[in-house]
């Protein structure tokens, strides 16, 4: 069930030196296709970086406080090719969409027995070059993708009730 992959995914910092499989990329890459967007529009690109030199590079220049980086065979950078459309409700669409298209890729991977960890703390110039990527477009995210070497605890989360309001703001 969905909810099993919900309740098992981590944020993983320590990898196996084993590779992700050809069709567990794959499939990973599929969830990520079958994201929704707003409007439809796929305004959006991932960089798959598996080669060691290039991840290697792509770390130093623009995440070197992010070591354990290096371990993970994978690290996906997600892209937004349109950062100016916004949404009639006033919000920018791709942090929305990007958003639900990570989602998606860590629940797969979570599913294929992989990890990942949302990565927001890096330098957006060296990683751009680090990858070849042209100004126009903005990564939002990188995220590492590969087979855990830990199984880090669930965080404690709030009670539902904490969260959320029925039928209006305070109402319980």
């Amino acid at each position: 069930m969905l909810i099993d992959s919900i309740t098992k995914r981590r944020s993983i910092r320590r990898y196996q030196e084993q590779p992700v499989t050809k069709e567990q990329l794959q499939r990973v890459l599929e969830a990520a296709q079958r994201a929704p967007t707003a409007k439809n529009r796929q305004d959006w690109k991932l960089v798959v970086v598996d080669d060691p030199a290039r991840r290697n590079a792509l770390v130093d220049a623009a995440a070197p406080h992010q070591p354990f980086m290096r371990q993970a065979p994978v690290i996906l950078a997600a892209c937004a090719l349109n950062p100016e459309y916004i949404m009639r409700c006033g919000i920018p669409a791709f942090p929305v969409d990007l958003a639900i298209v990570l989602d998606h890729v860590s629940l797969q991977a979570a599913e294929e027995g992989l990890g990942t960890c949302w990565i927001g703390s890096f330098d957006q110039e060296p990683a751009r070059l680090a990858m070849n990527i042209p100004d126009y477009v903005t990564i939002v995210q990188l995220m590492t993708l590969g087979v855990p070497n830990e199984d880090p605890p669930a965080k404690p989360r709030k009670l539902i009730s904490e969260l959320v309001f029925r039928n209006g703001w305070e109402s319980r």
